[in-house]
């Protein structure tokens, strides 16, 4: 049985990722912030599989309960497969870069680059003595050119720096079986980001120009993919998983 570290991983995206893995077979270890309710409803949901389920309050800003996360999930489940970068802050209000607060920018290195790079250092010994790891960062639409974004700069500077740590990570760790790459989510927003594919057919998004809203279950089946055994080849890639939105330039 494989296992995932799947940071936020108890509502919105990470939520979708979490069910996926574990209707997968996988075990998962999930962390959340602030909202332990969520957590609690995933862990009273997932009853039956509560030994492959660990969850941990988690802050990924801090160094040492990112190392206490690795640790307590290697001692219960001795080994770690997957990794999944979902958590990341991101600030809602569009504002300028000269209008942020120095504790905002750092919030947004620290939570979105940062705290990869000391993921990355705890988590790839183990994923090389085992020969085979999974690493996905997320990112958005056209992060891999590293576009200006208006009124995001922080979370994109963050996030495009993430972009070629990816790329980086995957020649560096290729020859120890373990592949690297990001996912960039479209617009998705509100309950569609734990909703399934089936849910939002139901849907029509004139904005999107396959006709629907994204939703969590499009970018949990695009991660499960990415880390699958045969998946190998797929490495140092940016997924963008849109449904062909302009997402950056969609407010004019």
């Amino acid at each position: 049985m494989r296992h995932a570290i799947i940071t936020a991983g108890t509502k919105g995206l990470g939520r979708k990722v979490t069910e996926q893995f574990l209707n997968a077979g996988h075990s998962v270890t999930v962390t959340y912030l602030t909202d332990r309710s969520k957590a609690e409803e995933l862990l009273e949901k997932y009853a039956h599989m509560k030994d492959r389920i660990m969850v941990v309050r988690v802050d990924v800003r801090n160094i040492d309960e990112l190392e206490k996360l690795v640790e307590g999930t290697m001692n219960r489940f001795g080994r770690i497969d997957f990794l999944i970068n979902n958590a990341g802050p991101y600030i809602f209000e569009r504002k300028k870069l000269m209008d942020y607060t120095v504790d905002e920018w750092d919030s947004m290195i620290r939570g979105n680059l940062d705290a990869s790079f000391h993921l990355l250092r705890l988590t790839i010994p183990f994923m090389r003595q085992q020969k085979f790891g999974r690493i996905i960062h997320y990112g958005f639409q056209g992060a891999g050119s590293a576009p200006g974004w208006i009124y995001r700069s922080a979370f994109a500077a963050a996030k495009v720096g993430l972009v070629s740590l990816t790329k980086s990570i995957a020649f560096e760790e290729a020859e120890h079986g373990i592949t690297s790459n990001m996912i960039c989510p479209g617009n998705i927003t509100g309950q569609m980001k734990e909703a399934s594919i089936e849910e939002s057919r139901s849907n029509s998004d004139e904005k999107t120009p396959i006709g629907r809203p994204g939703t969590g279950e499009d970018i949990a089946r695009s991660i499960e993919f990415l880390c699958q055994e045969d998946s190998d080849m797929i490495t140092g890639t940016i997924y963008e998983v849109t449904g062909g939105m302009d997402v950056i330039h969609r407010f004019r």
